[in-house]
Formats: C-alpha cells, structure tokens, sequence
C-alpha cells in the first residue's frame, strides 16, 4: 500500500509533524548577509522583495528544532527553514504569497489526500492525465507541489530524481515531502 511508503526512509522528509523551537540563537550581521545571500542565490525571483521580506532592520534568529532542522525567523515569523547545511525552504505561508518563486510540480486530484498526511509523492502522482511537472529540476532541487484543480500549493518537497528520470522511470518516490499544509509549522504560523 501507499502510506507505507511513508517518510521514514529519508532523514530529510516530513520535517514538521509537530513543530517546536527549541531555543534561538541570535544571529551576527555577517551571518544573517551569507543566509540572505543564500536566499537569494536560491531564489533570485524573490530579488526584488527581499529587502521588505527581511528589512536590514529586523530581527532575524535563527530556531533550532528537532532533527538538525533550522527556520530563519523575521521578527518572530518563520520565513524559511532548511537542515543541517541543506538548501532553504519557504514556508508555505511565505510559498502562497510569492508563488513563483520557486520550481513548481502538479500532483493530480487523486495524490491530494495523502500529500496532506505527509506522504511522499510517488512518480505515478506526478505522470498522470491531471499531474502536469511545470518546470524541470534536477535531483535534490526544492519544489513547490500544486495539485489538480487548487490555486495555492499544498506542500513542498526536494526531488529524489530529477524531472526527466520521474518521467522515464515513472515508479518509486519521485519528491520527499518537507513541509505541508496543517502540519506542525503550518499551524504555528497561523496568523
């Protein structure tokens, strides 16, 4: 069955069935230049707001939660989260106001109910008549996951293989699931 194919086989999927900070660490200036360089090597759509995004003026710490996982929090919000020394990840809330700003794929309708559990995204998920890959990734690229029929995405993951091999090989976990609606992190930002 599908749900055993569940998150456990990454150490990097699923990283907020609950979310908890667990302390914060205030960040020197240099530090918080090299994650804005960062942000913006990464998302260069996001170039022109990043500075109303993280004013030179805010606060910007860093909250350490379990698993070696790291949000940047802008004065109190968590705008983008990332794992040891991994790539960033927005937060959906962040996602659905600046919606391209990153790679998107499209599960189909039927993909739906298990990506809001936390599943992974099998191929088949992304291959089928409703699924559409908008833009080619290579592998260990973060994705934003649409889905048939929604206007907002629904979850963000990281490529286990690149866009053309999900295509070709059409079967295993195409995406690992990171971040999706109403888990831990998603709550905690309700505004």
């Amino acid at each position: 069955g599908f749900t055993l194919q569940r998150a456990q086989k990454s150490p990097r999927a699923v990283m907020f069935r609950k979310y908890s900070v667990d302390g914060t660490q205030q960040l020197k200036s240099s530090v918080q230049r090299g994650i804005r360089a960062k942000i913006s090597d990464q998302y260069p759509d996001l170039d022109d707001v990043l500075d109303d995004l993280i004013p030179k003026k805010s606060t910007m710490v860093l909250g350490k939660c379990e698993n070696k996982v790291s949000v940047v929090l802008v004065d109190d919000e968590p705008l983008f989260f990332n794992q040891r020394d991994g790539p960033y990840f927005p937060t959906l809330r962040l996602l659905h106001k600046y919606p391209d700003m990153m790679p998107k794929l499209r599960v189909d309708k039927g993909a739906i109910k298990f990506v809001i559990s936390g599943a992974n995204i099998m191929c088949p998920g992304l291959t089928s008549a409703g699924a559409t890959i908008h833009d080619e990734c290579d592998e260990d690229e973060p994705v934003a996951i649409f889905a048939e029929g929604k206007e907002h995405a629904l979850a963000i993951g990281i490529t286990k293989m690149s866009t053309a091999d999900i295509k070709s090989v059409n079967k295993g976990i195409g995406v690992d699931l990171v971040h999706y609606l109403n888990d831990g992190l998603w709550k905690a930002t309700a505004a």
